[in-house]
């Protein structure tokens, strides 16, 4: 079985999940960026993307609506990063507002979906990226301390998801 995870990252943190999904799953699985080639001759694929300041990449968008109708004929899975999620009344599909409006905006349905919380990582940001997300993060309760960097996601919660996919045969 072959399986391709595509993943839209700002940071990284997208990327080190994909990577995380993709060592649990059985066959062969590929780890590509959404802006890279690649085949789309797979079984199962997987999209992960990244908010940044409250939005998916276009990119991400774009490869949906051109690849609708192969994404809804497959087992599929999405999964969205964002700080938000380290809430934990805002870490499903339902209730993170981001992932929750764009589930209803694509015209893909993936089998199973999901959101994690991503990793704040201030002292790699560039000043700009560093004063605005320490704004973000003081009006929404979060860390302001730019000395830090504090990783978010629960791993057990993509184990989950992990397993939940491969369940998907």
């Amino acid at each position: 079985m072959k399986t391709l995870i595509l993943y839209s990252s700002h940071d990284g943190q997208t990327r080190k999940i994909a990577e995380f999904i993709a060592s649990r799953l059985s066959g062969e699985v590929e780890v590509r960026s959404i802006l890279d080639q690649f085949s789309l001759d797979v079984d199962r694929i997987i999209i992960g993307a990244s908010i940044r300041y409250g939005y998916f990449n276009q990119q991400v968008y774009k490869f949906i609506e051109k690849n609708t109708a192969l994404l809804n004929a497959k087992p599929s899975a999405f999964f969205g990063v964002n700080l938000t999620a380290r809430k934990a009344d805002k870490n499903t599909p339902e209730t993170n507002v981001y992932v929750r409006k764009f589930l209803a905006r694509i015209p893909w349905t993936p089998t199973i979906s999901a959101v994690f919380a991503g990793a704040l990582l201030y002292p790699r940001y560039h000043w700009f990226d560093r004063m605005m997300i320490r704004f973000i993060m003081k009006i929404t309760g979060g860390e302001t301390d730019t000395t830090k960097e504090i990783e978010y996601t629960d791993w057990d919660r993509v184990q989950a998801f992990s397993n939940q996919f491969e369940a998907l045969k």
